[in-house]
């Protein structure tokens, strides 16, 4: 009896190719399962961990009550939600919460430019600075937070009871 038949058998019973597709299943599942490969973080081993502030800007908020957010948990010591790139963090403190005012630009017959409270009764466009403290990994490219870098200029999207916006981080402090 041959080892190999006309047909691609070997020993008339397998196919050679059965075979290989078989070998190369078993080899995907075991590579799956024995080398996982790394979490995905870019969090680096050994990566010291410290407090860190983000100041985060919110321009043009659309919201007809703005004290309806603060008495539901958007408020010094409360927490938020953090959605950084699509990736939920957790949940932060929140450190302090501070709105803006409204202004507009009025030019003067001089030719110079004031900042006056902008006179619109019917605005619902509210402008906020919020700082936001937690812990982040120090490595040698940035700041991280859970799996996600901290750069000024990012958004960082903020969750809770009854508010879903998306922030900018304009100032990032922490001890060096």
């Amino acid at each position: 009896m041959a080892i190999l038949d006309s047909k691609g058998r070997l020993f008339g019973k397998i196919n050679l190719l059965d075979l290989g597709a078989a070998l190369v299943i078993l080899l995907v599942i075991f590579g799956i399962f024995v080398f996982p490969g790394t979490s995905g973080s870019v969090a680096q081993v050994g990566a010291k961990t410290v407090p860190v502030e983000v100041d985060l800007v919110v321009r043009g908020l659309n919201v007809r009550n703005p004290e309806q957010l603060f008495d539901n948990g958007l408020k010094k010591g409360g927490k938020t939600n953090v959605i950084i790139r699509n990736q939920p963090y957790g949940q932060i403190e929140i450190k302090s919460v501070q709105e803006l005012p409204r202004t507009v630009n009025v030019f003067q017959p001089d030719g110079t430019v004031k900042e006056l409270p902008d006179p619109k009764a019917n605005n619902f466009s509210t402008d906020m600075l919020l700082t936001l403290e937690g812990k982040a990994q120090r490595t040698e490219s940035g700041l991280v937070l859970g799996s996600s870098k901290v750069k000024i200029g990012m958004p960082f999207e903020l969750e809770g009871f009854n508010y879903n916006f998306n922030a900018t981080v304009i100032d990032i402090r922490f001890d060096k």
